[in-house]
């Protein structure tokens, strides 16, 4: 039904979900990234990256050498990209430009996950969910040069730029923040009313941390002192939210709702929910291209599943999904 729904697109309130790109290979997928200056995709897909040009809604190349990739941190200065692969305890180096490996880092943590290049400190963080530790990487060596330890389990990280990563604890309801300069943990704050947070999203204007929860809410927190802003609900199954600096608003991707969370911010310290836009049941993770304000989901056709269990993917369904806005949605 989905699929008969999607192909003449989905609109409520302003913002129309279309299909991108059939990506039909088997297999399941996590983080999107996207890189605005070359219009790239890129789409974590177990054992390879697929590579899409958006503006011409189709893949151009398949990066391979993966057991189980999970996000991608792109630095565009030197055309290099880095994979975590949580399978084998390794980062994947890749041109940019040629999409080849250039090298493989081994890592002294465990199960990386989350990844991102902070630009003030020069150097590429990807975060292990089993060793509770953040390993730190050159990307011009392209080696691990030292480690963070973390008070818990790492989820979704983002940078702020100017020296500071912040990071979700899963496992502590909490998000730490890592001073990049010294290479140590600087602060931890409570998140109050999230259970396992997720995504997580940046306004770096106004120095506030956006993270979804696994019991439908985002948690909006001051980056600078830690204190809670607000609370607002989301849908079920959220795993990354977006802000884009552009519009001012935040993402929530909501995979077992099949919805896409959109707020608006009315200054620094209040914030609602604008619209509930429908996408499609598994849409869980999303990427934004801000120079056209729209949203880059994942998602694939589910079997229903046995009590107890996750369903699975129904074969050639994967694909990538446009939520899209016209002016003064949500308003």
């Amino acid at each position: 039904m989905i699929s008969l729904i999607l192909a003449t697109a989905l609109a409520t309130a302003g913002f129309t979900t279309t299909p991108l790109v059939s990506l039909p290979e088997p297999g399941g997928w996590d983080y999107l990234a996207f890189d605005e200056a070359s219009r790239r995709l890129f789409v974590t897909r177990g054992d390879h990256i697929d590579v899409v040009d958006v503006d011409a809604a189709g893949a151009v190349a398949r990066i391979e050498g993966l057991k189980g990739a999970h996000g991608v941190a792109l630095v565009p200065l030197q055309q290099r990209g880095f994979v975590s692969d949580g399978k084998t305890d390794k980062v994947l180096v890749f041109d940019m430009t040629t999409f080849k490996t250039v090298s493989v880092i081994s890592l002294s943590g465990k199960k990386p996950d989350a990844i991102l290049f902070d630009k003030a400190s020069g150097h590429v963080l990807a975060f292990n969910g089993d060793s509770h530790d953040a390993s730190v990487i050159d990307p011009t060596q392209a080696r691990q040069i030292g480690s963070i330890e973390l008070p818990g389990a790492p989820e979704f990280a983002v940078s702020d730029g100017i020296g500071h990563v912040f990071v979700n604890l899963e496992d502590r309801n909490a998000l730490t923040r890592i001073d990049t300069r010294s290479g140590k943990v600087d602060g931890t704050f409570d998140l109050a009313g999230c259970k396992a947070p997720s995504g997580l999203a940046i306004d770096s204007i106004r120095h506030r941390l956006f993270s979804v929860c696994e019991n439908e809410v985002v948690v909006i927190t001051d980056a600078a002192s830690g204190r809670q802003v607000a609370t607002l609900p989301i849908g079920k199954g959220a795993d990354a939210a977006g802000f884009d600096s552009r519009t001012g608003r935040v993402y929530s991707s909501n995979g077992q709702s099949g919805t896409l969370t959109v707020i608006e911010g009315d200054g620094a310290d209040h914030y609602r929910v604008t619209a509930t836009v429908p996408t499609q049941r598994s849409a869980r993770t999303l990427a934004l291209d801000e120079r056209n304000g729209r949203v880059f989901l994942s998602a694939a056709e589910l079997s229903p599943a046995p009590e107890g269990k996750r369903p699975t993917m129904v074969d050639g369904s994967f694909r990538i999904l446009t939520v899209s806005s016209s002016p003064g949605a949500g308003k």
